[in-house]
């Protein structure tokens, strides 16, 4: 079933529809590269690789690379957010569904929100932006314009 583009416009003011954690592309390369790593067998050589070139003296750090890799890889999203996708601890999600609001820019206090602001730290202010033009033009002319991340 194909989701209209107004779907993917999530509650907070972010689009998914161009999100690129959403594309899982990031996800499938790091999988393919560590299959690469272990295929090779690379960690027993970045040591001594470490040790010999000083340019490759960042291997020594390849243990926590690796991890980096993995946090990539668990960056996937299968669907939307208005299809309880993303993280299942999202309280603007919940927010918005129990106030039965399409998203926040419905909410009068959505340019102060205390729930919003845990996405300050990545996004700024950039979903604010959206939803002040959601609520200002509404989610058709927001769809046409420029979207801020």
């Amino acid at each position: 079933m194909k989701r209209s583009k107004e779907e993917l416009i999530s509650y907070c003011g972010l689009y998914c529809g161009e999100c690129f954690i959403k594309e899982n592309r990031m996800a499938d390369l790091s999988v393919e590269l560590r299959k690469y790593l272990d295929k090779v067998n690379f960690k027993k050589y970045t040591n001594s690789l470490s040790k010999m070139i000083p340019e490759m003296r960042l291997l020594r750090h390849y243990g926590l690379f690796y991890k980096v890799l993995c946090a990539l890889d668990g960056m996937r999203c299968p669907a939307h957010c208005r299809a309880n996708a993303g993280t299942s601890m999202c309280k603007v999600r919940k927010c918005c569904r129990d106030k039965e609001l399409k998203g926040c820019w419905e909410c009068a206090v959505f340019e102060t929100c205390k729930t919003l602001a845990w996405l300050k730290p990545v996004n700024k202010d950039a979903n604010l932006k959206n939803l002040r033009i959601i609520k200002r033009k509404g989610a058709q002319t927001f769809l046409k314009e420029k979207k801020y991340w």
